[in-house]
């Protein structure tokens, strides 16, 4: 099959660019204008989808060579840009950034998979002429760099008129506009990256402002232009069927937030219904034949999560009684018997897994692995393989040993996540595209315990 929207993407130097402020102004600007986009995310950040997903009204979407490789990459960039008009994808860290020193994984390798034309933005704060030497590196640097306009951000109407004509002639690439500096527009960060957008109050507000800016100083007509040039794209579409008719809970608030939509998407096309919940809210889990508790920020909600205790009687039950559970980062958190924060204080939260969670002040054990199942599992057989990620600033006693995790990038390996017929609980995060049989598998394990079929 072939797909052929137009598209382009949104990279940057490095991260703290502003890749995402001015994606999102371009969304909203194009939104303005009477145009629907599509929004994806290169790489495995769960936040960055969310602000596009607010902007926009529907679901952002992450695309990983890494987790996905290139034909499920494709596929999910023209599913998702079916009923669209353009797609606008973001990039991730700095453009030829990837694993290790390659750019494997890269927001330049999406790119070139995907034959996307790219724009850089660069933070021009304290720099003039030398923004030449770097688009013109950025460019050079690899012979389909594919780099077709730039915009730069935190620079002055004066500036950028001043400078722009000697840039081109520099450069040969054209400057697609400017966002000068704009106070109280900006997304805060913390220990895993932006705050997510629903703890913004006035998030729209700033979304219309940096579109406003947008519609007067970036030059969206070049930018639509640009997206045309894009070729037509040939992809395989996976083979889905239908598994079994299964209702499965879904914890998502403040709380537990980091969610695939794509991978959640890929569970009701095999016949799943998501029902979603809050842990901190909701007094008991709803009726389910399945639960997913994905990751998020439990550690900062530690005290509503500890009180609510009917609903941490609930999960222990229905966990206890080897009900189908996937429970990621946060979620598998949740689920040990005691978590400790940076200031001492513990917690108690599920107790379904026998051990205690603590903060810590880096990064454990970050970035993509291979995992591989060390047994039969509610997941997978012994010896199958989905690539993941791990990022997290806690660690555990309980840990797990039911998959062997490999860098891709090195000799690391090590053992993680508890996993058997009814539970796969753990730091590493999935994309469920990545090996849709462990999709096929949660759901056919729901419908047996839901049936009594052992």
């Amino acid at each position: 099959m072939d797909f052929c929207a137009p598209r382009f993407m949104i990279t940057a130097t490095n991260s703290g660019s502003g890749k995402t402020t001015i994606t999102c102004a371009i969304l909203k600007a194009l939104l303005n204008q009477g145009i629907k986009p599509a929004a994806f995310k290169a790489g495995p950040d769960y936040i960055d989808p969310m602000f596009h997903s607010r902007v926009v009204g529907a679901k952002s979407r992450n695309l990983d060579i890494f987790m996905l490789g290139e034909n499920t990459c494709r596929y999910l960039l023209a599913k998702n840009s079916k009923n669209c008009e353009i797609a606008v994808l973001e990039g991730v860290m700095g453009y030829y950034d990837g694993i290790s020193t390659t750019t494997d994984g890269s927001a330049y390798a999406l790119a070139k998979e995907t034959k996307t034309p790219v724009i850089l933005v660069i933070n021009a704060d304290g720099a003039s002429l030398s923004l030449a030497a770097l688009i013109q590196g950025f460019k050079n640097f690899r012979a389909d760099s594919n780099i077709h306009g730039a915009i730069l951000n935190n620079i002055s109407p004066m500036t950028y008129a001043y400078y722009k004509d000697i840039i081109e002639k520099e450069t040969g690439v054209k400057l697609l506009g400017y966002m000068p500096k704009m106070e109280g527009c900006g997304f805060e960060s913390r220990h895993l990256g932006l705050i997510t957008a629903e703890e913004i109050n006035n998030l729209q507000v700033i979304v219309d402002s940096l579109a406003k800016q947008a519609e007067a100083t970036i030059d969206l007509k070049s930018i639509i232009e640009i997206a045309k040039i894009a070729p037509s794209l040939d992809y395989e579409a996976p083979a889905i069927d239908k598994v079994a008719n299964v209702k499965i809970a879904i914890a998502q608030d403040k709380a537990f937030c980091f969610y695939y939509q794509d991978s959640l998407d890929l569970l009701c096309e095999m016949g799943a219904e998501l029902v979603p919940f809050s842990p901190l809210t909701d007094s008991e889990l709803p009726a389910c034949d399945g639960l997913i508790l994905g990751g998020g920020y439990p550690e900062l909600y530690a005290e509503a999560l500890s009180e609510n205790k009917s609903m941490l009687a609930s999960i222990k039950k229905y966990i206890l009684a080897k009900k189908p559970c996937i429970a990621e980062c946060g979620g598998f958190m949740y689920l040990l018997d005691k978590y400790t924060d940076r200031e001492g204080k513990a917690w108690n939260w599920v107790g379904a897994i026998t051990g205690e969670v603590w903060m810590t002040n880096k990064l454990k054990r970050f970035g993509y692995i291979t995992l591989e199942s060390q047994n039969d599992n509610v997941l997978a057989k012994k010896g199958e393989k989905i690539n993941g990620h791990e990022f997290h600033y806690s660690d555990s006693t309980s840990n797990g040993d039911s998959f062997l995790a490999k860098k891709p990038s090195s000799a690391a390996e090590w053992e993680c996540i508890n996993a058997d017929d009814s539970l796969c609980a753990g730091y590493p995060h999935m994309h469920l595209y990545g090996n849709i049989s462990f999709a096929a598998n949660f759901i056919r394990a729901c419908y047996n315990k839901k049936t009594n079929i052992f």
